[in-house]
């Protein structure tokens, strides 16, 4: 078949089977335009994106802010690696360190490498700073957790889909319930060889799972009271996707225009990815200050992308666009509503349990168990319905988003999806 030719959603969905590894079970929807919060299938039929590319697309599809600076610096300078300087990776990185408050940043392309590199550094902190002797340092994570899918990184999973068949696992790693500080406080004090904690503020692929509001701050006290460093991974929740410009800034009062607010928990490391390039583009960054990051010198740490000009670019645009159209306040505000009025539907409800989330992240809990289809054929149906979700978990339904979206067009939403819900009452 041309390329030129138009395809009909089976036939894209029939090279998907046959070409492609089956890593990924999609809704039965084949996209091939967007355009803020909307998306079209190849047949032309328009859906609200419920999902933002798992919270890459915060700013929306297709910003022309962020097209705009994909084009004007791919025209000029695409990729030099590291080899040598451009002209534009030094602006990134004054412009994301001041942004966000860090004195160096190290950039990555993916979530999994920001991840990856996270543990690196912390672990080369503990062997040349707190004085662990080599390979003995322990990185404590949380139960439920998701950080990627590297060897590394579903070594310390307790899905075992993720894990199963994929071992020999590395080693290095302490799992603690999530939201227990008393677990944290006894794995901390129990041993002289632990040098951070890894932790995502919002556990997104668990089924927003959200703290409790002191959770953070108890847990950033523990680890600086111990010389432990406190790892963010922010490459979901972050770019104000919970209604602040990062989930560790916690629950507060104010209206979200700050950047930092009341509750503010300053990570030592910060891991960024997804938003940070409006989904435009693979672009992840991890964030410390001098103390910590200067542990990295030449040809111990590197990516031939990672810090490209047109990264560079769409980074700085895509953060801009954050700021100027207070992205975080609209989110804080509409996740408000979202939940209110899915509280007042689900008190009437046997169809669902829960809802729970902060800002523009939340999801619903099914009345059913995680091995059933019903949270799944809920998705199939929003989508005939017009509006795209995905189940995680079995029997939990994530909704998140573009933060662009307006009050109207969110409770246009909320009213497709208890609707949606209604036809599946027991």
């Amino acid at each position: 078949m041309s390329v030129l030719e138009k395809m009909t959603s089976a036939e894209a969905i029939a090279l998907e089977e046959k070409y492609g590894a089956h890593n990924y079970h999609p809704l039965p929807v084949v996209l091939n335009r967007g355009e803020g919060v909307y998306v079209w299938d190849v047949d032309g039929k328009k859906y609200y994106d419920f999902l933002s590319a798992y919270s890459a697309v915060n700013q929306g599809h297709c910003h022309p802010r962020i097209v705009d600076a994909i084009i004007e610096q791919s025209k000029t300078l695409a990729l030099t690696s590291r080899a040598f300087y451009n002209d534009k990776l030094g602006v990134y990185e004054e412009f994301i360190t001041n942004y966000f408050g860090f004195d160096k940043v190290l950039p990555m392309n993916t979530g999994a490498e920001a991840v990856e590199t996270a543990l690196k550094l912390c672990r080369k902190w503990a062997y040349e700073k707190k004085g662990i002797n080599e390979n003995d340092a322990q990185i404590i994570v949380c139960d439920g957790n998701f950080h990627g899918r590297t060897t590394t990184i579903i070594s310390f999973s307790n899905d075992e889909n993720a894990r199963k068949n994929f071992g020999p696992y590395t080693a290095g790693f302490i799992s603690v319930p999530y939201d227990d500080v008393a677990a944290l406080e006894k794995v901390i004090k129990s041993s002289k060889n632990i040098a951070g904690f890894l932790v995502e503020p919002i556990q997104g692929e668990a089924g927003v799972y959200t703290p409790a509001t002191d959770y953070l701050a108890k847990a950033k006290a523990l680890c600086e009271a111990n010389n432990v460093l406190f790892i963010a991974d922010e490459v979901q929740t972050g770019i104000a996707r919970t209604g602040s410009l990062l989930a560790v800034c916690g629950s507060c009062s104010c209206d979200a225009t700050c950047e930092k607010q009341a509750t503010y928990v300053q990570p030592d490391i910060l891991i960024l990815g997804k938003a940070l390039s409006g989904g435009a583009y693979p672009v992840s960054a991890v964030l410390a200050n001098d103390s910590i990051m200067n542990v990295i010198k030449p040809g111990q740490h590197g990516s031939t992308f990672g810090g490209n000009p047109v990264a560079a670019a769409v980074a700085m645009a895509a953060l801009g666009v954050v700021t100027d159209e207070k992205l975080a306040v609209n989110a804080r505000k509409l996740g408000k509503i979202f939940r209110d009025e899915l509280d007042a539907f689900i008190a009437t409800s046997n169809i669902a349990t829960l809802v729970r989330g902060k800002g523009l992240l939340n999801a619903v809990v099914i009345n059913d168990t995680e091995e059933s289809d019903t949270a799944w054929n809920i998705c199939v149906r929003l989508a005939e319905n017009g509006l795209l979700a995905k189940p995680t978990h079995g029997n939990i339904i994530r909704f998140a988003p573009p933060l662009v979206m307006t009050e109207e067009e969110l409770r246009a939403c909320v009213g497709i999806i208890i609707n949606t819900l209604k036809e599946f009452e027991k």
